[in-house]
């Protein structure tokens, strides 16, 4: 089992950049794939990145390819999502998760963070 806590979210201006962390607990952080997802209100929660356990691999959803990059560090039990460029529409909830394979559907995590908020003004 891990738990997980992501922390980095705030108050950033169009164009602006910001990190947001994912700390987990146990030792066996370095099996789990890891991704990125975020949810606006009413909305569905929507894939953003995934990293594979050793971090050779990432995948990003059309939305954010080439703004965002999701990394990880295993020696630190951390998560990574830089945020790069952003605008009023990333402004939504920002959640990690894990699991031992990577994937793009919500379904494909067991393990959730509690969300962090992101809020891009204009």
């Amino acid at each position: 089992q891990v738990q997980l806590v992501e922390s980095g979210g705030g108050l950033v201006q169009a164009g602006g950049s910001l990190r947001l962390s994912c700390a987990a607990s146990g030792r066996t952080f370095s099996r789990y794939a890891m991704g990125w997802f975020r949810q606006a209100p009413g909305k569905e929660r929507e894939f953003v990145a995934t990293v594979t356990w050793s971090g050779g691999s990432t995948y990003y959803a059309d939305s954010v390819e080439g703004r965002f990059t999701i990394a990880r560090d295993n020696a630190k039990n951390t998560l990574y999502l830089q945020m790069t460029r952003l605008n009023p529409e990333d402004t939504v909830v920002y959640y990690c998760a894990a699991d031992l394979t990577v994937g793009r559907r919500e379904t494909d995590y067991k393990y959730w963070g509690q969300g962090t908020q992101v809020t891009v003004s204009s």
